[in-house]
């Protein structure tokens, strides 16, 4: 239970790697701010706010369901504020919520392009900006952004995709900067594979022998979640390189395929045309 007594508030939150995330914070000890637009269930995409608050509930701790989409700043700066009604404080902010779109600058609509920005790097900044100020007060906090390191090699058939993605990062370096000799950190991380998750499945990206579970990710932001913020921030890491430094060595158990080790792609997505 390293995190009792924490906070977390973790965006697009209903399924996948926010679900996971949510779920093993909860574990830690941590109360979670549940935040996705899913309020109403889906076939095709199983789970919403209410379904993870209760797993979250299950566990012994407090959550809190917020419908929230990230493009809109009001409804941003009414979750944050809800949070803090709530729980008084927010220890972990992990920006998840995503929007995704893989085409060539020539096959982009401009609708698609905002969408992407909306979403990823505009929503990002949305929520950091709203509870940074709350974090500083107490003089803690950590703040994650689900982007990679900059590679402007692997923008190539996804550029806006990629320009809103590595602005996340951005974001993480430049505010690290900010905050120096303050106790907020903000990071940036991302699979060393592809995850399994609607996304991957929904847009056939390999399969289970591609894939690893989401617990890796869940792992690695916990073991970044586990350091002082001041000590550790400005970073844009990758899961198994991050879990391997911190002396992870058995990384079969979060394959998908027992039988298959997931080739390591990183931001390069050219691994579903192979």
């Amino acid at each position: 239970m390293r995190f009792a007594g924490r906070v977390a508030f973790i965006t697009g939150a209903s399924r996948g790697v926010g679900r996971c995330l949510a779920l093993a914070l909860a574990r830690e000890g941590a109360d979670i701010v549940v935040a996705a637009k899913t309020t109403e269930a889906n076939p095709r995409l199983p789970g919403t706010i209410h379904t993870v608050a209760a797993e979250v509930e299950a566990l012994g701790r407090r959550a809190l369901p917020v419908r929230l989409d990230v493009r809109d700043e009001q409804a941003v700066s009414a979750a944050v504020a809800a949070a803090l009604a709530t729980f008084g404080h927010v220890d972990f902010l992990v920006n998840n919520a995503g929007a995704l779109f893989w085409q060539t600058v020539e096959e982009t609509p401009m609708s698609r392009f905002d969408r992407v920005m909306g979403v990823n790097v505009r929503g990002a900044f949305a929520c950091t900006r709203e509870v940074l100020p709350a974090m500083l007060a107490r003089d803690y906090g950590h703040i994650l952004m689900m982007s990679p390191p900059v590679d402007p090699g692997a923008a190539a058939g996804k550029v806006a995709y990629a320009v809103s993605k590595f602005g996340m990062t951005m974001i993480a370096h430049g505010l690290a900067g900010e905050l120096a000799g303050r106790n907020v950190a903000c990071n940036a991380l991302w699979p060393a594979t592809l995850i399994e998750s609607y996304a991957t499945i929904n847009f056939a990206l390999g399969d289970r022998s591609a894939w690893r579970r989401p617990e890796i990710v869940a792992d690695a932001a916990i073991a970044v979640f586990s350091r002082e913020p001041r000590s550790f921030s400005g970073h844009a890491l990758i899961d198994e390189d991050l879990l391997r430094a911190e002396g992870v060595t058995d990384f079969a158990k979060y394959r998908c395929d027992p039988a298959h080790e997931p080739p390591r792609v990183g931001f390069d997505f050219r691994f579903r045309a192979g």
